[in-house]
């Protein structure tokens, strides 16, 4: 018998149907040769620290560091779970072959794989490797098992960052809050928590200490259109008001009026971390709250799996476009004048050198009719972000307007849209499609949006109206959702280059599909609090960070290299022992650094 365990009921059942297994028992399908049963997401969990050694039971300084010889798992304290747990064990213990249908990603691995042990799974095992849920893809899936040694190395990233979280969390938390706690609260300290914390809190220190300054800008209106002075911003308003004296009466000469034609590319797909941007931008849904719902999405087969790091698509994906397209039946105006065209195969969404696991998010062409109003909008992202791909650039002509007065030089700037292209698809939308300009406009030094502008000669002249601006400069904003997981997607830099981006992303802080549950955690913790979109740290969290001064615990930098180290695990490029003694002699590190501070703080 070959027996068969999915991450959920609900995708047990899919697998179940398309192989047959028809027959239902209690915590299982059967039929057709198979057994499918399923876990409900971790039914197991590393051992607690008392679990080791019982004296670990009570906190105390003098049994730092916590670290056992070897890291063992248990059963989640469950009645449902371990009920469950005796009948995958029996299932196991039987058959001939198991097949690892978790989901197609670390965590997934680490879930089934620490079910396996627990059981005393003896039997060959494969791995059932699928991006969407669909009939096709699933008998697809069952025709190409993999052996379950090619994911031995994701399996050793995903215990690595287990084992890693632990040691950290564990040590630090009790070290801190015995040390600064008072026997008052909980100090809770995490590998990939406390620098998310620490760049909420940096944030507004920035804000809080900030000291506005003003500057000046030399503006001027000609024919209706507002020109700013080259000479950009003055610090001190005696140099502004100098020019300003300067062109004063004077007329205004256009010296040079240049159109340059160019083209913007599609937006590019969505990986988790745009989703989530652009869901918080748009609808203000949480980072969990875009997770759920496009995980949602997948399971019930409409998209493809959701837990990615990428924006592009295989080569192999290629020659499905079409049906996928076909399939998208709410979007047939949209997608009719594709039909039947050679669709383009840019670089730009193809490119199988940055696809490892799994492509990105993207329809399965599947019918999407029984979907919830906040699926829906999800879905709509997913599909017009999809269909854009395959339609030409956005043409259009960028106009820069040279004008002086009293040899004083002004620029403006302007924006015509020639042929929208992929526009279209987001035609009476706001559809940020990041990385492209809003149509017909164009912001100007000054930061003021001008319409088309008018047709201008070169040598024409007129009256104009010089103004000298004064203006203040501003704090950075507070983190938004979207803005954070951008920061944390990069380690704290502020990128808006999708290629600076995608290079960051290697040292990133957390994993996509973990970045959610870590923003949630500060919510719990009451470390943060959200204000209309804005996120600020509480006093709490304040203090928290105040109270940390090894840098180690709260460098996004520092953490990001951690991650780039567990993605090297996952290649097997970097030896996960050589990892985990980091870990254990940075935490023996700051143990000392902490036990020998003599300075008075508490929390």
């Amino acid at each position: 018998m070959t027996v068969c365990i999915a991450e959920k009921p609900s995708v047990a059942r899919e697998i179940a149907e398309v192989l047959g297994a028809k027959s239902k028992k209690n915590g299982y399908l059967e039929g057709n040769g198979y057994q499918v049963t399923w876990t409900f997401g971790h039914l197991c969990t590393l051992k607690e620290p008392h679990d080791y050694d019982p004296q670990w039971k009570t906190w105390a300084l003098s049994y730092l560091p916590m670290i056992p010889r070897r890291f063992g798992i248990k059963l989640i304290d469950n009645e449902s779970y371990k009920t469950q747990f005796e009948i995958i064990r029996t299932l196991m213990q039987n058959a001939d072959e198991i097949i690892n249908c978790g989901d197609a990603g670390q965590e997934g691995e680490l879930i089934q794989r620490w079910v396996m042990l627990k059981a005393g799974a003896k039997c060959p095992v494969k791995r059932l490797w699928i991006s969407s849920l669909t009939e096709d893809a699933i008998r697809e899936g069952f025709k190409n098992l993999k052996d379950e040694s090619e994911f031995n190395k994701l399996y050793e990233a995903g215990l690595s960052r287990a084992i890693g979280d632990w040691i950290l969390g564990m040590n630090a938390t009790r070290l801190y809050t015995l040390r600064y706690g008072q026997n008052r609260q909980v100090l809770s300290i995490g590998r990939v928590q406390t620098p998310t914390l620490a760049l909420i809190v940096n944030r507004q220190a920035e804000i809080d200490n900030f000291v506005p300054e003003p500057y000046w800008e030399l503006k001027t209106v000609y024919r209706g259109v507002t020109f700013s002075s080259v000479k950009g911003k003055f610090s001190r308003k005696e140099d502004g008001e100098d020019f300003l004296s300067k062109v004063v009466g004077t007329d205004f000469t256009v010296t040079s009026v240049a159109k340059k034609k160019g083209k913007e590319a599609p937006p590019r797909l969505f990986d988790l971390t745009s989703l989530q941007v652009e869901c918080n931008k748009k609808y203000s849904f949480t980072a969990d709250e875009t997770l759920k719902l496009i995980q949602s999405l997948y399971e019930k087969k409409v998209t493809t799996y959701p837990r990615v790091d990428t924006t592009f698509l295989s080569d192999d994906i290629y020659p499905k476009v079409p049906g996928i397209l076909n399939g998208l039946s709410d979007y047939a105006a949209l997608t009719a004048p594709l039909k039947g065209a050679k669709l383009p195969k840019s670089k730009k969404v193809f490119d199988n050198s940055k696809v490892t696991d799994h492509h990105a998010i993207i329809p399965t062409g599947a019918y999407s009719g029984n979907l919830t109003p906040e699926e829906r909008k999800v879905f709509d992202l997913v599909a017009r972000r999809f269909i854009a791909a395959f339609y030409p650039d956005c043409e259009i002509s960028t106009t820069t307007v040279l004008g002086k007065a009293a040899e004083v030089e002004f620029k403006a700037t302007g924006k015509q849209i020639l042929k929208p292209g992929w526009k279209v698809v987001f035609s009476g939308q706001e559809a940020s499609a990041e990385g492209s300009s809003a149509e017909g406009s164009q912001q100007d030094e000054g930061g003021q949006e001008n319409a088309v502008l008018p047709d201008f000669r070169e040598g024409e002249s007129g009256p104009h109206e010089p103004v000298l601006k004064e203006t203040w400069t501003t704090p950075p904003k507070p983190y938004t959702e979207a803005t954070l997981l951008r920061a944390m997607e990069t380690a704290g830099k502020l990128v808006d280059n999708d290629e600076l981006r995608d290079a960051l992303k290697e040292n990133g802080i957390g994993r996509p599909s973990t970045r959610a549950a870590i923003i949630e955690t500060l919510f719990k913790r009451h470390y943060i609090k959200k204000e209309r979109k804005s996120l600020y740290p509480t006093e709490t969290g304040k203090e928290l960070i105040g109270l940390i001064h090894e840098e180690l615990l709260k460098s996004a930098e520092l953490t990001g290299l951690w991650e780039k180290k567990l993605r090297m695990i996952e290649k097997g490029t970097y030896e996960a022992g050589a990892f985990i003694d980091e870990l254990k002699a940075m935490v023996r590190e700051i143990i000392i650094q902490v036990l020998s501070d003599n300075s008075v703080r508490s929390f």
